[in-house]
C-alpha cells in the first residue's frame, strides 16, 4: 500500500471514530421534555383541535360579545380579542410555555415553571413533553396556546364599552404573565394543585373560573357603564352573536375532546358529553328565563348553550352521559342566576356576563366534577373528590382575583383605565380606534 493512500485511509477511519459518537449520543432532553414517539393519529386530531380551539377566539368570541354591545363599541369589542391572540402568542413564545409546562427547582416548581425552555430553547421536531409523549413538543405547544389566548379575551366580556385600548393592551400582558401562568402550571403543568388531584379535564379552573373572577374584578374596579341601568343597552345584532355561539360551540369540541391528547375513547366520551351538556343548559336556562320573564328569548338560547359548554369543560373527559346531563341541566340556571339575579341584586356591571356564565358555570361544573367524576369513564377518576375540587376553586379565585385586582391598579396609574365620559358616549369604535360600523 503506497504511503498517500495509507494516509487516506487512516484519515477517514478517524473522521468516521470522530463523527460516530455526536451520531449515536442521543439530544439533550429539558427536565420536562421525553424522546417523541409519534402517534400520527392522534396528532392529526391534535393538530385539528388547535384550530377548532384558535376559531373560538376570532372569529368565535369576537363576534359572539361584538354582536351583544352596542353598535357604537363593536369594533373596540372584537379588537380585544384580536389583540389578547397577538400579545398571547408572542409572550407564549418568549416565557409563558416555558413558565406554565416547564420545571423549576423544588422550592418553586408546585407554583411556577421555570425558563429552560424560554424562546422555546431546547424544542426540536424530535421532543415531547413528558405529558404526552405522542404529540410532537411544537403541537403541545400550539394546542396549549389556544387555551392561553382565550383566557383573557373571555375577560374583556366584563370591561366591554369602557377601558382605554392602551389599558386592555397593558391588563392582557400582565395577567398573562402573572395569573393564567401560574394557574396553568399549578394545574396542568406539575404544580401543587394537580399533584393534589385536583380535576380539571379542559379548563374548567384554568380557563373560565380563572377568567370569571377576573371579570367580576374589573367589573367592580371599573364600575358602570355610562347610563347603566337607565339607557338602552340591548344587543345590537343577535345575528352576530348567533354566529358566534355556533362558531364557540364547534370550536368546543376541539377545546374538550382535544384534552384527551390522543383519537381515543375518551376524546369520543369528551366530545358527545360536551354536545349534550350545551343542550340540556340551553333548556334548563330558557325554561327559568320563560318563567322569570314570561317570554323565551334566542339571546336565552345561545347564554344556555355557553353556560352548558362551560360547566361540562372540567368534566368532559371524566363523566359518563348522565353526569354530563346533570351538570348541564343544572349549568343553565345556575348562569342564569348569575347573569341577571346576581348582577341585578348587587348592581355590578359585568357588561358581558363574563363572571355570571363563565365563573359560575366553572365553578358549578368543577365541583360537580368531584361528585360525578367516574372511574368507568377515564382512570384518573379514581380518587375525584369534592373536598380536592373545593380547594382547587378556593385557590384559583383567590390568585385571580388578587392578582387582577394589582394588574389593574397597576394599569389605573400608568395607562389609566376608563376612557372619558364624553368619548364612551360617542362610541369607542371611533374614540379608540377610529373607525366605525356602517349598517
Amino acid at each position: 500500500m503506497t504511503a498517500p493512500r495509507l494516509v487516506a485511509l487512516l484519515a477517514a477511519a478517524a473522521a468516521v471514530s470522530a463523527a460516530a459518537p455526536a451520531l449515536a449520543a442521543p439530544p439533550t432532553l429539558l427536565t420536562h421534555q421525553a424522546p417523541l414517539v409519534l402517534n400520527e393519529a392522534s396528532s392529526a386530531w391534535i393538530l385539528t383541535s388547535t384550530a377548532l380551539v384558535l376559531l373560538m377566539t376570532l372569529p368565535g368570541l369576537a363576534l359572539f360579545y361584538g354582536g351583544m354591545v352596542r353598535r357604537k363599541n363593536v369594533i373596540a369589542t372584537i379588537a380585544h380579542s384580536t389583540a389578547a391572540l397577538a400579545i398571547v402568542t408572542v409572550l407564549w413564545f418568549v416565557v409563558g410555555y416555558s413558565l406554565s409546562f416547564g420545571s423549576s427547582g423544588p422550592a418553586t416548581n408546585g407554583f411556577i415553571g421555570g425558563l429552560q425552555a424560554a424562546f422555546l430553547n431546547g424544542v426540536t421536531p424530535s421532543t415531547a413533553h413528558s405529558l404526552a409523549p405522542g404529540l410532537p413538543e411544537f403541537l403541545w405547544i400550539a394546542y396549549q396556546l389556544t387555551f392561553a389566548i382565550i383566557t383573557p379575551a373571555l375577560i374583556a366580556g366584563a370591561f366591554a364599552e369602557r377601558i382605554k385600548f392602551s389599558a386592555s393592551i397593558l391588563f392582557f400582558f400582565l395577567w398573562h404573565l402573572l395569573v393564567y401562568v401560574p394557574i396553568c402550571h399549578q394545574v396542568w403543568g406539575g404544580g401543587w394543585m394537580g399533584s393534589l388531584g385536583v380535576l380539571d379535564f379542559a379548563g374548567g379552573a384554568v380557563v373560565h373560573v380563572n377568567a370569571g373572577v377576573a371579570g367580576l374584578v374589573c367589573a367592580l374596579v371599573l364600575g358602570p357603564r355610562h347610563g347603566h341601568g337607565r339607557d338602552n343597552m340591548a344587543p345590537h345584532n343577535l345575528a352576530f352573536t348567533a354566529i358566534g355561539t355556533g362558531l364557540l360551540f364547534v370550536g368546543w369540541l376541539g377545546f374538550n375532546a382535544g384534552s384527551a391528547w390522543a383519537a381515543d375513547g375518551i376524546a369520543a366520551v369528551a366530545a358527545f358529553n360536551t354536545m349534550l351538556a350545551a343542550a340540556a343548559a340551553a333548556i334548563g336556562w330558557t325554561a327559568v328565563e320563560w318563567i322569570d320573564h314570561k317570554r323565551p328569548t334566542l339571546l336565552g338560547l345561545l347564554s344556555g348553550i355557553v353556560a352548558g359548554l362551560v360547566g361540562i369543560t372540567p368534566a368532559a373527559g371524566l363523566v359518563d352521559p348522565k353526569g354530563a346531563f346533570i351538570i348541564g341541566i343544572l349549568s343553565g340556571p345556575a348562569c342564569y342566576a348569575g347573569a341577571v339575579w346576581l348582577k341585578r341584586a348587587f348592581k355590578y356591571d359585568d357588561s358581558l356576563d363574563a363572571f355570571g356564565v363563565h365563573g359560575v358555570g366553572g365553578i358549578v361544573g368543577a365541583l360537580l366534577t368531584g361528585v360525578l367524576a367516574t372511574a368507568a369513564i377515564n382512570p384518573a377518576s379514581e380518587n375525584a373528590n369534592l373536598l380536592n375540587q373545593a380547594i382547587g376553586l378556593a385557590a384559583v379565585i383567590a390568585w385571580s382575583g388578587i392578582g387582577t385586582f394589582l394588574i389593574l391598579m397597576i394599569c389605573k396609574f400608568t395607562t389609566g383605565l376608563r376612557v372619558a365620559k364624553e368619548e364612551e358616549i360617542e362610541g369607542l369604535d371611533y374614540t379608540q380606534h377610529g373607525e366605525t360600523i356602517h349598517q
